[in-house]
């Protein structure tokens, strides 16, 4: 089980709901995160309720996670977007079992993967082919 320590009960919450309601999530997984939500019980009040405002806010923090992992960008937004995000509660260190090859990887596979789903903007999938192109893996 994960530990939760130092994360918001409510976003962990929110996943565990949104991983119950999953039909892409196996019956035993959707059990397992019912028994995690049940075990969470004081510490999460009331299901998050997600307006617009949210998801506007889950936009802007999504734009300084990339941010983070963007190899255009200064040191000095890189700082000011870890300092965002701690500041809203999310923890910007990588695993630090990832080696810097598995990271890459992973990188690439995300592009990768916008680019055959059909939520993300054309603009996104641009910037993804770029990406993989100016890293060789297009």
């Amino acid at each position: 089980m994960a530990d939760t320590y130092n994360k918001n009960p409510g976003r962990v919450a929110a996943g565990l709901k949104a991983a119950i309601n999953n039909p892409n999530v196996s019956e035993e997984a959707k059990e397992r995160a019912s028994d995690r939500l049940e075990n969470l019980g004081d510490e999460v009040e009331r299901a998050p309720d997600y307006s617009a405002s949210d998801q506007d806010t889950n936009r802007v923090l999504g734009g300084y996670k990339a941010t983070l992992h963007n190899d255009r960008t200064s040191a000095d937004a890189k700082e000011h977007a870890r300092e965002v995000l701690e500041t809203a509660g999310y923890s910007v260190e990588r695993n630090p079992g990832l080696s810097d090859d598995e990271h890459e990887k992973r990188i690439i596979s995300g592009y990768k993967a916008a680019l055959h789903n059909p939520r993300v903007s054309e603009g996104a999938k641009r910037h993804a082919r770029e990406f993989l192109e100016e890293h060789g893996a297009l």
